[in-house]
């Protein structure tokens, strides 16, 4: 298999991953999403900023909690895994880190800072407001279960329970 198509393996899986579990994603995106749209649009006093901050840190911490028990049930992980993986496919962990670069470009540079800086001065704040608001259930999700099925695929030993999500998946993990 190239290394490019093992790359594109945990992507595929993320996606299939983030549709399967939509609901509970995006119902934990949304308490940072909200935070957001608030908090930039109309703003909060400092107390209360501090407070939601926790709050959106606690959801984040809860979310990815969630999609590493969901991917991972059942798993074996390992560290030699991990760095057996890691010797013998780096150059798939160099597409993969290329992929997330190419992402956090698109969407936190181009549509922060390039498109926002487009925008007359009186509509940045809310679109921004409102790209926050998209991005956390979305970009942010994903890119948590990238990250847990980055692990699930570089850590796990080859004997694991056969679940459900496996066996609708399609590839070799």
């Amino acid at each position: 298999m190239s290394e490019w198509k093992l790359a594109l393996e945990v992507p595929r899986w993320a996606w299939r991953f983030y549709l399967r579990h939509l609901p509970v994603i995006v119902g934990l995106s949304l308490i940072p999403s909200v935070q957001r749209l608030v908090t930039v649009n109309w703003g909060i006093p400092d107390g209360l900023a501090l407070a939601s901050e926790v709050v959106v840190m606690a959801a984040r911490v809860a979310l990815v909690a969630v999609i590493a028990w969901l991917a991972l049930r059942g798993e074996r992980l390992s560290w030699r895994n991990f760095t057996g993986f890691a010797s013998a496919h780096w150059p798939s962990l160099v597409f993969q880190g290329v992929l997330l670069s190419v992402a956090f470009l698109l969407f936190d540079v181009v549509l922060e800072t390039v498109v926002g800086g487009l925008l007359p001065a009186a509509s940045r704040q809310t679109y921004l407001a409102v790209l926050l608001f998209v991005k956390n259930p979305t970009v942010i999700a994903f890119t948590f279960v990238w990250w847990v099925g980055l692990v699930r695929r570089t850590s796990r030993s080859g004997s694991r329970e056969v679940r459900r999500d496996d066996q609708a998946a399609a590839g070799p993990w």
